[in-house]
């Protein structure tokens, strides 16, 4: 895991650190991409996510890993059964993802 330390200037006297630490894919869920999209002819790139936690607080954010397939951006989390297309609003089920990328 790779840790980057951020720092944010908001006063003159006040800092605020932000620690960003990668965080890797779930093997699990590269395989049922990788069946998924072998099964539609597509390519898919992956970055990684990440955890952004504001140091000296307990107030952390969970970056999604972004799956981008046929120009599409594809967000998804370890762990989970749903993956979100563009957004966090839009979801489908992994098992669904192949008809998805059928109909596009």
């Amino acid at each position: 895991m790779e840790l980057i330390f951020c720092c944010v200037k908001e006063r003159d006297d006040l800092m605020v650190n932000i620690i960003k630490q990668e965080i890797d894919i779930e093997e699990a869920l590269r395989k049922k991409l990788e069946f998924v999209c072998s099964f539609c002819n597509a390519k898919f790139e992956i970055q990684k996510g990440s955890i952004r936690t504001i140091e000296r607080t307990n107030l952390s954010y969970i970056e999604p890993h972004r799956i981008i397939i046929k120009g599409i951006t594809f967000l998804a989390f370890n762990y989970e059964t749903n993956i979100y297309i563009e957004n966090l609003n839009n979801k489908i089920k992994i098992s669904e993802l192949e008809d998805y990328l059928k109909t596009i």
